[in-house]
């Protein structure tokens, strides 16, 4: 398990972009050892400071086998960073990722913290037909961080699990559960202490 590729961006006016019209998510591959600040990479910016400026969005990873896979369905190739991650990962189940997990990489410490939601300046910069609903209903969004510990990773960094909840959410169930799924929801129901969001979600979805 390791990092393949450190990718960075900064934050440019693009017509495409939303309604703020500038974005950052063309994140391109550094060959340096790069700085992991409280809010994220070093070098790298997030334009869309209210939906991507949390500190449980701070770096964001994919896994270089989801990458292959949308080669094959979308027939072209994807480079890493092409998704807007940070770390693109090898031989780590992103989405079978526990919320909560902590990974050391290099010397920073980083907690798995939620999937990546698909937005629109994701759907404008893939150029892509109905992109939003094939990369929701393939179910592999990659996985957000926040910053425990302070430090610095590069490429070729090993990724160590060093903890990992007993009983969990992982990644990809929370992100099935956002999405409609009802059996993903009742899973994440089963697990103690589960976030009470998810109990008035519950209220909604099943009454």
């Amino acid at each position: 398990m390791r990092i393949l590729s450190v990718n960075v961006g900064t934050a440019c006016d693009a017509e495409w972009a939303g309604s703020l019209k500038r974005t950052a998510i063309d994140k391109r591959a550094v060959g340096h050892r790069v700085a992991v600040r409280a809010n994220g990479l070093d070098g790298d910016e997030r334009a869309d400071r209210k939906h991507h400026g949390s500190p449980d969005s701070a770096v964001y990873s994919y896994a270089r086998e989801d990458y292959d896979w949308w080669e094959r369905e979308l027939g072209r190739e994807l480079r890493d960073g092409r998704f807007g991650e940070n770390l693109t990962t090898s031989g780590i189940d992103v989405n079978g990722a526990l919320v909560g997990e902590r990974w050391r990489v290099g010397s920073a410490l980083l907690e798995v913290t939620k999937p990546r939601t698909p937005c629109v300046v994701f759907r404008n910069w893939m150029d892509e037909p109905g992109w939003v609903k094939r990369f929701t209903h393939a179910e592999r969004p990659g996985a957000y961080l926040r910053v425990v510990e302070l430090g610095e990773l590069g490429a070729g960094d090993e990724v160590e699990v060093v903890s990992r909840p007993e009983v969990g959410v992982s990644v990809a169930d929370w992100f099935r559960a956002r999405n409609g799924d009802r059996d993903a929801l009742r899973r994440i129901l089963d697990v103690p202490g589960h976030d009470a969001k998810w109990d008035a979600m519950a209220e909604r979805v099943f009454g």
